[in-house]
């Protein structure tokens, strides 16, 4: 009888961890839930801050840093010139795969490479434009990643980074701390006190990249925001559960994030009181000149 309460024990906890994102997926089951979901919802509330602020040049080099599986860099590529080359860079070797599919068609295709965010392998001013989505790239390596940006754009050229800054998210790290307390596990509410403070503030970020050699620095940032019905849709929505998540629960030991989601999904379907659940997020541009001229 306990050989079978335990088996049905592992079923259940194996069909909530699925449900809930709590199971590792693969990079090329990354990259197809970021084509069909992520790009098409999250990544278009950034790209459309690019589409209203960023002027393409006429001719030389762009760099899409963080370009995904490439539909919001092959919107641009479109809209550019002949005369303008375009280098797209993404972590996800499998989103490369997908996006290189996409360009097959195309009269003129971007040129799609693996590549780490932070640590370039391009020559130092070597592009005219330089955009990069850190939408979704842990805040510990935005400093990092915006040096990077700045040394291989040329001198006078442009440098914009898209990514949520101070108080996104407020909503579920409310629920969060208040789902460690309830849930018994100690000495982590700390962590969610981290999460809130090392999403930097706008001014921050200006400081960074004006540190790093941008000048004419100018931000935007629209107030997104993600609706679920349920605690349950909340945590099975992709961009939760197999992105946002992975980051928030990074300190929590994996014997009891069961526990802890279980907890977030209780709480959140108690507060909404029947109304559907919102996540904020403070989607913020940033767009600097490289010091120098041509």
């Amino acid at each position: 009888m306990s050989k079978r309460v335990n088996l049905a024990s592992r079923h259940e906890s194996q069909d909530f961890a699925e449900s809930s994102g709590l199971l590792t997926k693969s990079d090329k089951e990354l990259a197809f839930l970021q084509d069909l979901f992520i790009a098409a919802d999250w990544g278009e509330r950034f790209a459309e801050l690019v589409d209203k602020h960023v002027q393409l040049p006429k001719k030389g080099r762009v760099l899409y840093a963080g370009a995904g599986t490439g539909s919001h860099a092959m919107a641009l590529r479109e809209r550019a010139g002949p005369e303008l080359e375009f280098l797209c860079l993404d972590e996800n070797e499998e989103c490369v795969e997908l996006a290189r599919a996409k360009v097959v068609t195309l009269k003129d295709p971007a040129d799609f490479q693996s590549g780490t965010l932070d640590s370039l392998e391009a020559d130092d001013g070597y592009f005219d434009l330089v955009i990069s989505d850190a939408s979704l790239v842990g805040p510990e390596r935005v400093a990092a990643i915006i040096s990077e940006l700045v040394r291989v754009a040329m001198p006078g050229g442009t440098v914009a980074l898209t990514l949520p800054t101070s108080s996104s998210f407020g909503e579920f790290f409310s629920i969060y701390w208040e789902a460690l307390h309830s849930s018994d596990i100690a000495d982590h509410e700390v962590d969610v006190e981290d999460l809130i403070t090392e999403l930097p503030t706008v001014s921050e970020v200006e400081r960074v990249a004006a540190g790093e050699g941008l000048e004419d620095i100018a931000s935007w940032t629209q107030i997104e925001e993600f609706d679920y019905e349920s605690g349950e849709d909340f945590l099975r929505a992709p961009l939760i559960s197999d992105f946002l998540m992975k980051g928030w629960l990074r300190s929590i030991p994996s014997d009891q994030q069961q526990r802890l989601t279980q907890e977030i999904a209780k709480l959140i379907n108690e507060e909404r009181h029947n109304a559907q659940f919102s996540l904020t997020v403070k989607a913020t541009l940033l767009v600097g000149r490289k010091a120098g001229s041509n």
